[in-house]
């Protein structure tokens, strides 16, 4: 079981998953391509079905204030402009028709934040990302909804110290998942007793990194939480490569045991891919 005693029924909904399959799978914003739009309701529902444990729902801010399930920056690939979608009023934003992988209108509108949780209330685990500058907001929707208490992960860096003060003083203990880049970072967050820490998300751009060491796993599983790891590859650079080069390219162009194999193999709990179907069916061909 992870996470503290006293928040157990809170928690119980990810302790079931775990129980259930040992290493969990998250969809990175989803399972998108082709005409289907990341952070989107069917692109979150389609990763469920593809073999997800849960999705990963991002979240920005409008101008005048509506949140959004979308990722700031991606605004010229997605929408067709330069603008930062925090930049844009809300009607500018519901107005636009979101672009497919080849550039094209899809037909898909850029979905806000309380649809996604409103839509997924049977119980569907998410995490939500981005939602550091914005949490007491990001709350206030979520707390809408009795049940998105045992749904939502909620995530920030450890170095922002005032998410961590909000969280850890706030009467409605979500579950929490700090981003850690050094031991430093563990220790920070472990000393908020009032946070409802069930795991941490560990970065380790290379095998020399600090927390790409096994005993970090050992440390984390002792206290109770669990290790999340991305095997996202964004990129060719290192920074965009989150664990040491274990990653969903090496995976599936190369050697599946030797990346998700050695994440499992290490005892990491989540893995957070681009490929959620093909890393369902190499986590259930370790069962047999």
């Amino acid at each position: 079981m992870f996470g503290q005693d006293c928040y157990q029924e809170t928690n119980e909904l990810l302790n079931r998953a775990f129980e259930e399959k040992r290493h969990l799978i998250a969809a990175h914003r989803g399972a998108w391509g082709g005409n289907i739009i990341e952070n989107t309701i069917p692109s979150f529902r389609l990763a469920l079905e593809k073999g997800a444990d849960m999705f990963e729902c991002d979240v920005a801010r409008s101008a005048d204030g509506i949140l959004y399930a979308f990722h700031d920056g991606y605004e010229k690939r997605i929408l067709g402009v330069e603008e930062n979608i925090e930049s844009l009023n809300s009607a500018q934003i519901d107005g636009f028709d979101c672009l497919n992988s080849l550039g094209h209108p899809s037909g898909m509108r850029v979905h806000r934040f309380e649809d996604v949780v409103s839509h997924f209330s049977a119980g569907e685990l998410y995490n939500v990302d981005r939602a550091w500058a914005k949490m007491p907001e990001t709350i206030a929707i979520l707390n809408k909804y009795p049940g998105a208490i045992k749904q939502a992960l909620l995530k920030c860096q450890a170095r922002e110290d005032g998410v961590l003060s909000y969280l850890n003083e706030i009467p409605q203990k979500y579950m929490f998942m700090p981003i850690v880049f050094s031991w430093e970072d563990i220790h920070k967050v472990i000393r908020y007793p009032a946070i409802n820490l069930v795991g941490m998300e560990l970065i380790a751009l290379s095998p020399e990194d600090e927390l790409f060491a096994e005993e970090v796993i050992s440390f984390l599983h002792e206290r109770k939480l669990f290790a999340w790891v991305n095997t996202l590859n964004l990129s060719n650079y290192s920074q965009h490569r989150f664990y040491a080069g274990l990653d969903d390219q090496a995976a599936l162009l190369g050697n599946q045991d030797a990346s998700w194999g050695a994440l499992m193999n290490r005892s990491v709990d989540i893995i957070q891919t681009d490929w959620p179907y093909e890393l369902m069916v190499y986590r259930e061909s370790r069962k047999e």
